[in-house]
């Protein structure tokens, strides 16, 4: 990667990691083996460039190794020898794109790929759910006009499927939603109806006298 890349990117590493809510940034060399881009002409720029000369690029592209690639994103041109001349090509005049990696999603754009880690654990669903439960209680805040700084009571009804979750994610969902606390019931009538991933569940939302 380009260090004056990373440089900008660590300096928002944990804004990036909040945002999209993933757990951690690695950042790979260019020369590493877990990300494999494949790079073809762009025909229309360098058919009207080139003409004849057009299939001998296409296969001298087609050779590129993974240093060639990463040497024409860098450079932004590169030379190709061509029997006795040489034929400069720009970055823009390619296509460079990553190949897929099983398990993961990954993009490229420019100088800059990125792969993303699409695996859930269990874990990470349980955290993901403690997150909308969150999200969906602070609404709930919302729609009852409470003050930022309201402290609350919540029950919680129907939980069983998500039981666990709240259970290991208790401190944080009360830490974010303001709860001195936060109870799992059997059931509740007169609460709030919500899903949080598709699991519905009750709440009753009560502000600390």
């Amino acid at each position: 990667m380009n260090p004056g890349m990373k440089s900008q990117l660590t300096r928002v590493e944990e804004l990036i990691r909040s945002e999209v809510n993933i757990k951690e940034i690695e950042y790979l060399e260019a020369d590493n083996a877990f990300i494999h881009k494949k790079i073809k002409p762009n025909y229309i720029l360098l058919g009207k460039k080139l003409g004849a000369k057009m299939k001998a690029v296409s296969s001298a592209l087609a050779a590129f190794t993974q240093q060639d690639i990463s040497r024409l994103e860098k450079d932004g041109k590169i030379r190709l020898p061509l029997g006795e001349e040489t034929v400069e090509i720009a970055l823009e005049e390619v296509e460079i794109t990553s190949e897929d990696v099983p398990g993961w999603m990954v993009a490229t754009k420019g100088p800059l790929t990125v792969a993303l880690d699409v695996t859930v654990t269990p874990e990470l669903e349980r955290e993901g759910n403690a997150r909308e439960l969150v999200n969906r209680i602070q609404k709930i805040r919302k729609d009852q006009e409470f003050e930022l700084t309201d402290r609350i009571n919540v029950q919680i009804g129907g939980a069983q499927t998500l039981a666990e979750t709240i259970r290991e994610f208790n401190y944080y969902i009360c830490a974010e939603i303001l709860a001195d606390r936060l109870d799992l019931v059997a059931e509740i009538t007169n609460g709030t109806q919500i899903e949080v991933n598709d699991v519905p569940l009750t709440v009753f939302v009560t502000k600390k006298a």
